[in-house]
């Protein structure tokens, strides 16, 4: 979208006209975006009463019951992390981080997927906690220095608030204040 570059002498905005790469990159989003329902569907092309897939190049065998299951999976996955990815890229506020941790999530299920593990959606979250360990606090910390500054506070307040001792109880409260 064109956003105003200034205002003119007749008090209406002129816009800068985009350049051809962002013009370019923009055509490219908008693109894949278009085509994730086709790519969705793209599961019902196979078969549900075999588990190989024959073609002169090469042949595939799943674990699944049926190759229809496992692209139904594999699509089910390679959306959002599709959607995810381009979200996390193009957004450009301050909390953009925060989206890694349900791009990890759909990323170590894709990954069990295509290493046909049958217990996907199962163990993802031992390799989630520690992505989380780390965005959850540091966007927590962002956010923290975002608003001392709106507030005009110093950051050495800020950092004696941090270092006080506090029960879990008195820092579940002060969460919520």
């Amino acid at each position: 979208m064109n956003k105003p570059h200034n205002k003119s002498t007749s008090g209406r905005f002129q816009f800068r006209q985009p350049d051809k790469k962002s013009l370019i990159q923009g055509g490219i989003i908008v693109f894949i975006m278009a085509c994730t329902p086709l790519i969705y569907y793209a599961y019902e092309s196979f078969s549900s009463d075999t588990q190989v897939w024959e073609t002169s190049f090469f042949t595939f065998t799943t674990k699944y019951p049926s190759l229809y299951q496992y692209a139904w999976f594999l699509t089910g996955k390679v959306i959002p992390v599709i959607l995810l990815l381009i979200w996390f890229f193009t957004c450009k506020h301050w909390w953009h981080w925060i989206i890694l941790v349900p791009l990890s999530m759909y990323v170590f299920q894709l990954f069990n997927i295509l290493k046909q593990n049958l217990n996907a959606d199962e163990v993802e979250i031992i390799y989630v906690i520690p992505v989380m360990m780390v965005v959850i606090p540091s966007v927590y910390l962002i956010r923290a220095k975002l608003f001392s500054q709106m507030r005009a506070d110093d950051l050495k307040s800020f950092e004696e608030e941090l270092l006080q001792r506090r029960t879990f109880w008195q820092q579940i409260r002060d969460l919520f204040r």
